[in-house]
This record gives C-alpha cells, structure tokens and sequence, in this order.
C-alpha cells in the first residue's frame, strides 16, 4: 500500500456522511453539523460514527469482488484478464480493490483511537466498546480479503501512528501466519466487546464476529502447507456456537435472501449495508454491472456481456442445451436466469405485459412488438442476450423503480442512477453451517456421521431441494460443492479455491482445469428461434461449447496469489520482497 493509502486516515477521521436509507442505523448527519472533537459525546452519535464503515470504504471493491470472486473460480463468464489469469498490477478493479480494503483498515483504525481519545462521560462503556467493535470486525473482514488475494501483507495497526514515525512507505509484508493471527486477534476482541444482540437490525454483534472467526479458522487450517486440526475444531466450535446459541435462522425462501425487503434477515451476519443518497459512494452499483441493457428506466445498464458460466449452470443440474429447466435445487433460478425462468419479483408493475405472467429473459429480450414495448415504458433488451452461455445474473438485480421502491419486496427508497439500497451479504448463517460441516468432514477423514455437522448441511440443502432426502453421512467434496451452489455469485468461491490451494495446490488446480469457462456458440439464435415460434421449436442442432478460452489457461502455472499493484510496489519496493515474520499486534 501506498502513503495515499495510509492517509485515508486523515479523511476517515470523519467518518460521516449525508444519507438516508432503508435501515435506521445507516441515518447520519451532514459533515457540516459536527467536528471530530465535538461529535462523540453521545451514544446516538458513536453509534452513528461506525455507520460509514458498512458501506463507503467498500465501494471501490465491488467490481473487484465479482471479478476475483466469481470470473476467477469459474463461476461467471466474462471477457476479462480475471477470467484468463492474467491480471497484472495495473488492472483497474485490482487497483480500486486494493486501495478499498486499506482504506477499511484506515477507516477502523481512526474510528477506535477516536472512541478512545474523544468520547465524552455521556457516553456508556457498553456503547464505546460496542463501537469498536464493531471496526474490529470489519478491520478483521479488510485484512482477511487482503491475505487471500495477496498472500503476506503489511500489517497497518494504527495509521496515526505510522504517519508520524514517516515509516509508511517502508514497511514490510508479514506472512500470511503472522496476518491470520493479527485477524484472529482483532476478532477475539471484538467478541469480548460486542453485545450478543445487535443494538440495531442489520448491526454487527458478537455472533457475527464468531461466524467470521469460524471462517477465518477454517482457512487458517491450511495455510502451512498441512491442515491443522486444532485450526479446523476451533471453526467447528465456533460455527456451532452460532448455530445453537445467536437465535439466527435461516430464510424461509432464498431467493428472499436477495430481495430490499430482507435487507436485514436474520440470516445476515455480515453485510455491506448500501443507501440512497447524498454520498456517492455509499450505494450498491452491481445492477449496472450485470443486468441486461434496458433492465431498468433509467438506462444506468451495461451488464449483459457478464454471466452464470456454462459450468456453474451444469453444476446446478441443468444445461444451457436444454429448453426445460430442472428446478430441483432453488438456487439455479435465483442464481442463473435462463428460458423459460419467471420472475415475480423484477418488473412486478408489468408482470401482465409478459405472456408468462412475469419478467421472463426471452420475451425481455426478443419481443419487437412497439405497443408491447411502448406499455413496458420502452424498457426492452433490443434483441441482445449478452453473454453466451444460456444465461444472465439474477443475484445483486433489483429490478426497475418500483420493484426497489414500492415492490412486494421494495425498500420503501428510491432507486437513482447505479444506486441502490440492496444490501450484499459477507457472511450468511447459511455460509457458517456449512463452514461446520467442511471442518468437521476434514477432521473426520473427509466422511463424517457427526449430528451438528449433517444438521447444518441438511438445513442449508433441503431449504435449497425442497423434497431431497436428508444426508446420514457426509463426504467434503458434498460440502465442496454446496458451498459453491449456495454462496455462487456472493464473491466467495474464489477464496474457497485459495484456502484449498494452502494444503493441496494440485486439487485445486485440477479442478479449475476441468471447468467449462467459455461460451456457447449458436446460442443466440436457437434461443430467438425459440422464443419466436412461441416457445415451440428447440432447435440446437448448431450449437455446441466453445473451448478455446479453456485451451488458452496454462492451469499448472496460475498464482494463488494476485499482484500487487504497480503504484503501490513503486512506492514501497518491500512490497516486492519475500514476507518477513513479525511481531503481532494485538487489543488491550
């Protein structure tokens, strides 16, 4: 990281903006109503402090997030260096996400020191420490994104601090050991400070900082080369605490999951909280990104040409060679948007103008009928599916203004441009089930009969498979696999193929070896002809996978580790150097 980097502390001593939004801890006042000595002297105002933490600081990483997440592991087709393995430091998202993440840290760091140093005797103990930590955990969430994208980092634990010693562009990477410790020791903290219940829905409590620990442990395991089976029964003691004890459960409807409405469910443990308002960078922009052009009125859409890969699709049981969808795992169509898929919740408002009843990809796509299009207010997809692969994004999708606002599902707060309030969830309850059942598997031998661990993966699968059977015994390549069907497009799947990469490099490469990563050709037009015969004739005679994007990915010589950027390596040339093992830090 660069000094421009470390003096994000400056700004963050802030710490607010203008916004409103859908969740009332997420109010706070202008920049203009406070100072920095002044502000902390309530409860109200230190719970408003830690607000721009859940959103702001994170805006630049969300390209990053789908990019590395998903185009990397295979999940998600998209003509870029993430999809081929060949980012180089000067990649923009890689750029933007770097800075991101230490401006987190920079962020956290400020906000604890003025909690420490500012806060007035009207405020509570309870309330102080609740703050903290709060940036704990999300300093915690900064520095565990940034070990797994770029192996051994500089651990940054008070920037004040290191502005003044002028130390800022020399410091030296610690190993990815000495990292996970310090992410280990920010948790416990913050553990030890939150309250057992959040003081407001969608706030991070002790819970949530138990499920990221059992995250963290179940990736530390590895990452010396063998797994560490004191490691995987800490994440195991963990997640279970939290599936037995925070009285969280699962969404009844995971499709739900995604909608404004369930914004703050009680299956979200951790979440980017975006709003709608005066500050640019406190909203969630991915529909932009990944809907299809003419999805909203707004004409903010560019996303078509990224989508669900072929080998997602075919993991989920279906294929985009088919015209009858499979529907047995839920997830595929709240996932992967493909022919003949209904939508209830996008374009609720002009459900009747669609021949299915709903939002349906193709007569979005293909329907040229002017009266049609002139009743859908001219919003229309103009003949183009995008990406070809035989499907579009569903998850991170809002759909038009009134599904946002006044939708079944809406928040109640207008949409603008690249600006909505939809929250992207981090950690899931869901995600902490089957983080139990990984780990017990792998402490088990991969095969377990363990009751918490079938529980937790039986919740998770038969919320998804209606009707499926319940597992007696569970193998890791079962929780492997659901883990990607569950969490697909939610940014994770990457970092499942890091941490795997720690104790066992050549499974993980075989396995991104074997994906179908390109597209389909002839798709286009089967599905048009489709769709124009009246959902008639299936014609697929002249489609077929294209593999030259697969050909091209030498898998034996791809890095785990992604570059740092060129800015940052320049101006602190230790960043090119091996990791040094280090002293770590820790809270009082």
């Amino acid at each position: 990281m660069n000094l421009s980097n470390i003096k994000y502390a400056v700004a963050a001593s802030a710490l607010l903006f203008g916004a409103t939004s859908c969740e009332d801890f997420l109010d706070r006042p202008g920049e203009d109503s406070y100072n920095t000595s002044t502000y902390y002297q309530t409860n109200d105002q230190l719970h408003s402090t830690s607000a721009t933490i859940y959103n702001s600081p994170w805006y630049d990483f969300q390209r990053g997030f789908l990019d590395i997440g998903e185009v990397m592991s295979g999940n998600m087709n998209k003509t870029c260096a993430y999809q081929t393995f060949t980012v180089n430091g000067t990649d923009e998202n890689l750029v933007n996400m770097s800075a991101s993440l230490w401006s987190v840290n920079a962020y956290c760091n400020t906000l604890i020191k003025n909690v420490d140093e500012l806060a007035g005797p009207a405020t509570t103990e309870v309330v102080r420490k609740e703050v903290k930590g709060e940036a704990l955990v999300w300093k915690a969430m900064a520095y565990f994104y940034l070990v797994r994208n770029f192996g051994g980092v500089p651990i940054i634990h008070n920037n004040t601090d290191m502005l003044a010693s002028g130390n800022y562009n020399s410091v030296y990477r610690a190993t990815k050991a000495n990292v996970y410790q310090y992410i280990v020791n920010c948790l416990e903290k913050a553990i030890e400070w939150l309250p057992s219940k959040p003081s407001t829905a969608g706030r991070i409590d002790q819970y949530s900082a138990k499920g990221l620990l059992a995250k963290v442990y179940l990736a530390k395991a590895g990452v010396t080369g063998t797994l560490n089976k004191e490691d995987l029964q800490k994440a195991v003691e963990y997640a279970t605490d939290v599936k037995n004890n925070s009285g969280r459960t699962l969404q009844p409807n995971y499709f739900e999951l995604f909608r404004p409405l369930y914004n703050t469910c009680p299956e979200s443990l951790i979440a980017w909280r975006w709003t709608v308002g005066a500050d640019w960078t406190s909203q969630n922009s991915f529909q932009s990104d990944l809907a299809i052009g003419g999805f909203n009125e707004i004409g903010d859409i560019w996303g078509g040409w990224a989508g669900p890969s072929v080998d997602l699709i075919e993991a989920f049981g279906d294929s985009p060679l088919s015209a009858s969808r499979m529907n047995a795992d839920t997830r595929r169509k709240a996932t992967c948007m493909m022919a003949g898929d209904v939508y209830e919740y996008f374009w609720e408002d002009y459900a009747s103008t669609f021949s299915k009843g709903g939002f349906e990809m193709l007569d979005f796509v293909f329907n040229d009928d002017a009266d049609v299009i002139a009743s859908r207010n001219k919003m229309t997809g103009q003949g183009q599916t995008g990406i070809n692969t035989g499907a579009q994004s569903v998850k991170h999708l809002v759909g038009d203004a009134f599904d946002h606002k006044d939708g079944t599902w809406g928040c109640g707060i207008a949409y603008d441009r690249m600006a909505s309030a939809l929250a992207t969830h981090l950690l899931r309850l869901a995600d902490v089930y089957l983080i139990l059942a990984e780990a017990q598997a792998l402490i088990d031998g991969k095969t377990t009969t363990n009751a918490e661990a079938l529980d937790a993966f039986n919740k998770v699968h038969m919320r998804a498979c209606p009707g499926a059977k319940e597992v007696e015994s569970l193998t890791w390549a079962e929780v492997w696999k659901e883990r990607r069907l569950e969490l697909a497009y939610e940014g994770d799947r990457w970092y499942d193929f890091v941490r795997l990469a720690y104790y066992d490099e050549a499974a993980a490469r075989a396995e991104l070896a074997s994906q179908k990563r390109g597209t389909i050709y002839g798709i286009t037009d089967a599905l048009k002809t489709y769709f124009k015969s009246g959902y008639q004739n299936w014609d697929v005679s002249n489609c077929g996978y294209d593999d030259k994007v697969d050909k091209s990915i030498d898998f034996n010589t791809i890095s785990f580790e992604l570059p740092f950027p060129d800015t940052d390596k320049l101006t602190n040339p230790h960043l090119s150097e091996e990791p040094v093992d280090q002293e770590v830090p820790s809270y009082n």
